[in-house]
């Protein structure tokens, strides 16, 4: 009876520590893969790039900053947000971190004409697309296409 219940605590214990195991390898996963989905945003901007942005984009996607209340969808989006990709030469990401489905970024992004800006975006994913985000503007000129400092 001993060397039964040994056995059935040995199997218990094993198939415990392989589903651990699974789901911290699909957390991992999903960790990662929202990381490369946000990340995709800002390399479209440095490709000008519209349909790999919109690869990433969720039906439904919206978008608001400190000008852009109430959020707005994808089609202003791309009319009013979308066009600052001409004046963008790279971003550095400083800070990305992600917490299940949601992603915040802090970056510096550089202009063309040597301006630089930092702001911090909370993206919310949803099925491995962004169902939306919101862009808090930082010190500096705030977007590429800001005619201030």
């Amino acid at each position: 009876m001993k060397n039964k219940f040994g056995k059935n605590t040995l199997r218990c214990l094993f198939a415990i520590t392989l589903l651990l195991l699974t789901i911290h390898g699909t957390a991992q996963s999903s960790k990662q893969s929202n990381e490369k989905i946000v990340r995709t945003v800002y390399t479209a901007y440095e490709k000008k790039d519209w349909n790999m942005l919109k690869s990433v984009l969720a039906e439904g996607f919206t978008f608001s900053s400190p000008v852009d209340v109430p959020p707005i969808d994808i089609k202003v989006y791309k009319e009013k947000c979308w066009p600052n990709c001409a004046n963008i030469k790279k971003f550095t990401i400083d800070k990305l971190m992600v917490d299940g489905d949601n992603v915040f970024v802090t970056y510096h992004c550089w202009t063309l004409n040597g301006k630089v800006l930092s702001n911090t975006e909370y993206f919310t994913l949803k099925d491995g697309k962004i169902k939306g985000f919101v862009c808090f503007f930082g010190p500096g000129i705030g977007f590429p296409d800001n005619k201030g400092k």
